[in-house]
């Protein structure tokens, strides 16, 4: 087909269309079913010319100058940082004994609080300043010294006795604040917020000792029911504890005055190590009662009341192990039932124990 052939195909195939348009029979199917509207041109009610374009004027020029100078002022003084953090500034860590307690030497430097106290362990807690010493020695560099989960140890002590140095100024703001901080956590327990009774939450699974299925919220019940049967017995007795989250609902229920003035009187008369540990105990579990029963159980001041009598069965003894259990109750429960994540149950699972096995080497003694 030469070129003029193609043209008058081409022109007899547009006449076609138009007469199909012309007698109202759509050509092929609309992309959409709503009405045409066809577009309405303004009248243009702008006088004379257009304006000009904007131009930069040296001002600018210079602003960007001075930017780019400032960032790479910075970046230079990060890069003659960065080497100074590759190395720590101490090459032996040690303990030494005072008469006080004990220190912990960065070769014959001292290991410091925040407010710049010379940090000194009690004399019955020879472990924790060992436990401190070989928290120090792990460290690489001295900019994770300025890091708390590099050493949690020093800053739980730091904490302590922070409310030891406030006590003995008569300050009583830090110890009130733990206090208020802690009474928080009472009305939303995470042992007292139990599984709603609902048809996809009867799901069951084997507990693995008695072989037995048991649902989420039997498990819950359980766990609180221990808690709250050796707190309410030796620790806090005749105080009534409540679930807070029975049924469906979604706001909590909060706790008798009583019980709470009689919590509230127990955390205020706690010694500055044991209220720390409380304090760290409760934030890692998001419950006062574990850390309630983590503290009783493990306090040099607390223990001679909190322990059960001696023929007491070793499975019912709550340490750093049993508590993070109780913590992540519903969280073991959910991977038990679907599977774990890598990199996240399981680090959170170390994390808790990292957490409360601090509060244990804190608040124990020798």
């Amino acid at each position: 087909m030469n070129p003029r052939q193609a043209a008058e195909s081409c022109h007899r195939a547009v006449q076609s269309l138009q007469g199909t348009w012309s007698r109202g029979i759509p050509h092929g199917r609309c992309l959409h079913s709503s009405r045409r509207a066809y577009a309405v041109a303004l009248p243009s009610i702008a006088h004379g010319p257009p304006p000009s374009a904007p131009l930069p004027g040296p001002a600018q020029y210079l602003e960007r100058i001075t930017r780019r100078q400032e960032r790479a002022r910075t970046h230079d003084q990060s890069d003659t940082a960065r080497p100074a953090q590759k190395k720590r500034f101490w090459k032996d860590v040690s303990v030494q004994e005072v008469h006080e307690g004990y220190q912990i030497l960065l070769d014959r430097r001292p290991v410091r609080t925040p407010a710049k106290n010379v940090l000194t362990v009690p004399k019955n807690k020879s472990q924790l300043a060992s436990a401190i010493a070989l928290e120090w020695d792990l460290l690489t560099t001295g900019h994770q010294a300025l890091k708390h989960h590099f050493i949690p140890l020093t800053s739980l002590v730091s904490r302590a006795e922070s409310i030891r140095d406030a006590d003995h100024a008569q300050d009583a703001s830090i110890r009130e604040e733990v206090v208020q901080l802690l009474m928080t956590y009472l009305d939303t327990d995470t042992t007292l917020c139990w599984a709603p009774q609902s048809a996809h939450q009867e799901e069951t699974q084997d507990d693995g000792s008695s072989g037995r299925a048991r649902s989420l919220r039997h498990l819950q019940k359980e766990s609180a029911r221990r808690l709250i049967t050796f707190l309410t017995y030796w620790v806090w007795p005749g105080v009534e504890i409540h679930y807070v989250a029975e049924g469906d609902g979604i706001v909590p229920e909060s706790q008798p005055r009583e019980t709470k003035d009689v919590i509230r009187g127990w955390i205020n008369g706690l010694e500055p190590y044991d209220l720390a540990g409380l304090e760290r105990a409760a934030i890692a579990g998001k419950s006062l009662l574990i850390a309630a029963r983590l503290v009783a159980e493990w306090s040099t001041e607390l223990r001679r009341h909190a322990r059960l009598d001696g023929d007491q069965e070793p499975s019912s003894r709550f340490g750093a192990e049993e508590a993070a259990e109780a913590a992540s109750l519903e969280v073991r429960w959910q991977t038990g039932m679907w599977g774990e994540v890598e990199d996240t149950h399981d680090v959170e699972k170390e994390d808790l124990l990292r957490q409360f096995g601090s509060v244990v080497l804190l608040i124990s003694g020798d």
